[in-house]
């Protein structure tokens, strides 16, 4: 059974790590440098390389059809992030997608096809917690640093 600690962080503000405040202090993460959260910028541009990705793999075998767009995209999202941790744009900007969890060394593929799936509805990627982790990031249990 979830919790409210599970699932309802955006709902507290502040995150409540060690008390200074910082994002990613509840997940363990440093404020800065390799292995931090990675900022809302840096992922919102890594985001809209992969739809240019997409949308241009789409023009080229589909004549662009928006759902053959989105059906590039899902396919690009779950191969790339749950074998190498990461996208084309997330590899260009210097982040990767990872388990919430140390230790664990990759994705795997169930968290990133959940991941995925989720990010393509977008309403979950568009609801943040304290920590700026979207909902498709909670469910699938997973976080984007800096590399």
């Amino acid at each position: 059974m979830a919790s409210r600690d599970d699932i309802g962080s955006w709902l507290e503000g502040t995150p409540q790590g060690d008390g200074s405040g910082g994002r990613g202090d509840r997940l363990g993460l440093p404020r800065s440098g390799p292995g931090s959260l990675a900022p809302t910028g840096r992922r919102v541009l890594a985001l809209l390389i992969d739809w240019l990705v997409a949308s241009l793999v789409s023009l080229a075998l589909f004549d662009y059809h928006p759902m053959a767009t989105l059906a590039v995209f899902a396919v690009e999202n779950i191969s790339l992030v749950s074998t190498l941790g990461y996208t084309i744009g997330h590899r260009a900007l210097g982040i990767v997608v990872r388990p919430e969890v140390s230790g664990i060394p990759t994705i795997g593929f169930l968290r990133g096809t959940i991941r995925s799936l989720l990010l393509c509805l977008v309403i979950p990627a568009a609801v943040w917690d304290a920590d700026g982790r979207g909902l498709h990031d909670k469910a699938a249990r997973t976080v984007i640093v800096r590399r």
